[in-house]
């Protein structure tokens, strides 16, 4: 019940994140906003390792690393999909390979989840798919995109890249504290501020009175990674990996709740599906 918890404050911290990331997008491009709350998480998380403790291992900062390489590509493609192609198709695309991947992965790994816990599996993948389902527009709002094959390509990598980044803070060493995701920030802000020298033209900056919004996000980060990586130590991958990424959710609720939005039945249902599978996966630890 540990590990459930822990994933579902991810989850929650993911989600949230994301409903603050999209309101700044609005007025700054999505490298504009990353390019500023890396690196207050970065800072955030360094501030707070020495007060969780922990040891360094080369093996735990080896597998840090490998998660920010990971989650840095990824939020990289995740974006250019979104900005060139259907969000009504990247977005539950990738929802289902950041589900997905890491469930396979813990199976191949040798966890056993048992019959009900797979059957929340099932479950949570669908709800992802429901409610990760965008219009048929891009962010720039230009409607009716095609899927190209490059842009399957960014959905698949980016999709993929974000299970590997799970995959790998799952593999990080308990009693290391926090020392690791500190390399994870590191290392995606690295990959992030790679990208933005090559396209420094078309980086739209964010103004200074998003910046509180900002740094709140950097915050949440920490948290949300924190909480998986201590999740992990103390759960399944598979089951894990499938409750935090039940994020989707949260930004809904909170697009409804905060801003008054009405959702379809589609979106209704994939709530619903949720909790269920919470419930699921919960019963099953």
């Amino acid at each position: 019940m540990i590990a459930v918890a822990l994933a579902l404050l991810a989850a929650a911290a993911y989600g949230l994140s994301d409903f603050a990331g999209g309101a700044a997008s609005r007025r700054a491009s999505a490298l504009g906003v990353v390019a500023v709350t890396y690196p207050v998480s970065l800072v955030v998380s360094l501030a707070a390792a020495p007060f969780v403790g922990g040891e360094f291992t080369t093996a735990s900062l080896t597998w840090g690393a490998v998660a920010g390489l990971a989650g840095g590509i990824a939020i990289w493609w995740f974006y250019l999909a979104l900005a060139h192609g259907p969000m009504s198709v990247v977005s539950p695309v990738t929802a289902v390979l950041v589900a997905g991947i890491p469930v396979l992965a813990g199976i191949a790994l040798g966890e056993r989840p048992g019959m009900l816990a797979y059957l929340g599996i099932v479950v949570a993948v669908v709800a992802v798919v429901l409610v990760s389902r965008g219009s048929d527009e891009t962010v720039t709002g230009v409607g009716h995109p095609r899927f190209t094959a490059r842009i399957a390509w960014w959905t698949v990598g980016s999709g993929t890249a974000f299970a590997l980044s799970f995959i790998a803070l799952g593999r990080v060493e308990a009693g290391t504290g926090l020392w690791p995701l500190a390399v994870s920030r590191a290392t995606a802000m690295l990959v992030v501020w790679l990208v933005i020298a090559v396209s420094w033209r078309r980086v739209v900056w964010p103004a200074r009175p998003l910046l509180p919004i900002l740094v709140g996000i950097g915050v949440i980060d920490v948290v949300a990674n924190g909480a998986l990586i201590f999740a992990y130590q103390n759960g399944m991958l598979s089951l894990v990996s499938v409750i935090a990424a039940l994020y989707p959710a949260v930004t809904v609720l909170l697009a409804v709740i905060v801003l008054g939005e009405r959702i379809g039945r589609i979106e209704l249902a994939g709530l619903l599906a949720a909790g269920v599978a919470v419930a699921l996966v919960g019963l099953a630890g």
